[in-house]
This record gives C-alpha cells, sequence and structure tokens, in this order.
C-alpha cells in the first residue's frame, strides 16, 4: 500500500444528458492527469451524465457495472490509476429504482460504488423525486489504503465521515453539485469532516450552468489540521494537484486526539433522540 500518492482533482461544465462528450472530457482529464503522475483523479456527482438531467435520468441511467462503467475501467486500466466519478445507476432489481452513485475504478478494474445516502429535495434541490436512499457507508480496500466516498449533502452529516474513519478510512473523497448559494457551507464543512476525523479529505465539485443553476467549483484537498493543501480555481473548468501523505496524520492525532476522545455513549443518545424528532 502506497503511504504517499498525488491525488487530481477535476472539474468540468457537463454537458446535460451527452454520455459522450462527458466521457471524452474525462479522458482528457484523466491523461492530464497520468501527465503530472497522479495515482487517482476524481470527478464530481453526476458528471457522467450533468446533474439537472431532471427526467431523462430514467433513460440515462445505467446498471454498474455497465457500458459507461466498461469504458471508465478500460482508461483506467490503460492510464494506471484510479478514477472516482458520479453518475445515475438503474438498480439490477427494477427499471424504477435509481440511485445517485459514485464509482470507484482502478487499474485492477470496477472496485466499487457508494450510493447517496443523503438526498436533497428542497428549495432548488428535488433528488427524492428520482432516486432511492442509499443504506450503505462502505470502505474500498485499495493500493492506496482504504477510501471512503461520500456525496455532496452526505457532509452535512458529521456522523456519516466519523463512520468511514473507524472504518479505517484516512482518505475520505466528497463528489459534490453544490451551487454557489452554498459555498460558503461546504467551504467550512469540509474543513470541519477532515479536522474532526484527523484525515485527508478531497472535495471535488462541479461548475458551469445547468438549467439556471450555477456551479461554483473550488474543488480541494484539506490536510488532517484542516489546511488546504490545493485548491482549483472558482468558477472555471480546471485541473489540480496535490499530495496525500498518510505520515502527515500521526502529530496531528497526538496533537488534537478526537478519536481517542470519542465518547460513544452519546450515539446512543444521538439515536434515540434523533427518532424522536
Amino acid at each position: 500500500m502506497k503511504k504517499k500518492f498525488k491525488v487530481s482533482l477535476s472539474q468540468f461544465p457537463c454537458k446535460i444528458g451527452n454520455k459522450k462528450h462527458n466521457i471524452n472530457k474525462i479522458v482528457k482529464h484523466v491523461k492530464q492527469a497520468k501527465k503530472q503522475k497522479a495515482d487517482i483523479i476524481i470527478f464530481p456527482e453526476m458528471s457522467l451524465t450533468g446533474y439537472t438531467v431532471r427526467d431523462l435520468t430514467y433513460e440515462l441511467a445505467e446498471e454498474i457495472p455497465g457500458p459507461s462503467t466498461e469504458k471508465i475501467a478500460e482508461l483506467a486500466d490503460k492510464e494506471d490509476l484510479y478514477i472516482i466519478f458520479g453518475m445515475p445507476e438503474r438498480s439490477e432489481k427494477g427499471e424504477g429504482i435509481l440511485h445517485n452513485t459514485a464509482v470507484l475504478i482502478g487499474p485492477e478494474g470496477y472496485v466499487g460504488k457508494y450510493r447517496k445516502m443523503h438526498l436533497p429535495t428542497h428549495s432548488v434541490f428535488e433528488e427524492k423525486r428520482y432516486f432511492r436512499l442509499g443504506y450503505e457507508v462502505p470502505i474500498f480496500e485499495t493500493n492506496l489504503g482504504a477510501l471512503g466516498i461520500t456525496i455532496c449533502y452526505d457532509v452535512f452529516f458529521p456522523e456519516m465521515a466519523r463512520i468511514l474513519r473507524l472504518q479505517g478510512a484516512k482518505f475520505i473523497i466528497c463528489i459534490s453539485a453544490s451551487p454557489a448559494v452554498r459555498k460558503n457551507f461546504f467551504e467550512i464543512l469540509t474543513a470541519s469532516r477532515a479536522i474532526e476525523n484527523t484525515c485527508f479529505l478531497a472535495y471535488v465539485n462541479l461548475v458551469g450552468i445547468e438549467n439556471g443553476l450555477q456551479f461554483w467549483g473550488g474543488s480541494r484537498l484539506i490536510g488532517p489540521n484542516g489546511h488546504i493543501i490545493t485548491q482549483s480555481k472558482y468558477d472555471e473548468e480546471d485541473i489540480s494537484f496535490g499530495t496525500v501523505d498518510y505520515s502527515d496524520i500521526r502529530p496531528i492525532e497526538a496533537f488534537v486526539p478526537t478519536l481517542r476522545d470519542l465518547r460513544p455513549e452519546l450515539f446512543a443518545s444521538l439515536r434515540k433522540l434523533s427518532e424522536k424528532l
């Protein structure tokens, strides 16, 4: 397992419903990342299709593995790096059962997927209209260590990142489609998740305008002390690079021992109180 590796954060404006165009963008950025000797490249939420596809979601969704994941798997094998991207997934159990899913593919092929657990359905968001909730918080064992994946609104719920960290993930990835009005929230919350779990966190956000929604980009790699290691541009297509070095975690854990000081009895109280909301 590598204890030090290079991460590429890729944000680009999607063409709504145009998988061919979006995959071509992914290929272009992957090749750029490989030239910079990146070990993993991360793309935004729903980057295969665009975020605001609405009723087109039903015809654009694919099973996983499926045609698009197979194309990305060929790319990951050829370029010898890990790729994370977002897409609408159709369940093998029903044509009308869809998930907002993040896919992890590596040189070894398809590694796994994470189905978004928290689906925003308020203000401009209507995800529960199309998607079924995810119910699992998996970690993925790779040559880069144990990786945890979350999607956008999940970052508002600290218990999720905590579960990933307690399962052994020292690197948590959050892919996102956050409009500009939520920029301050995500900048604060992503740093908080890294600090409170003494882990590295990569946040990769969509950029561009879709159906009147402006996505702000600003993708970033955050260290376990909350320091921004690298950050992409606001409101522009961009690709940025940073290094994850797991040896950086030990001195920070000694200085801010949040995992040592956890009080598990509070988790039981949290469940009881949340069930009474």
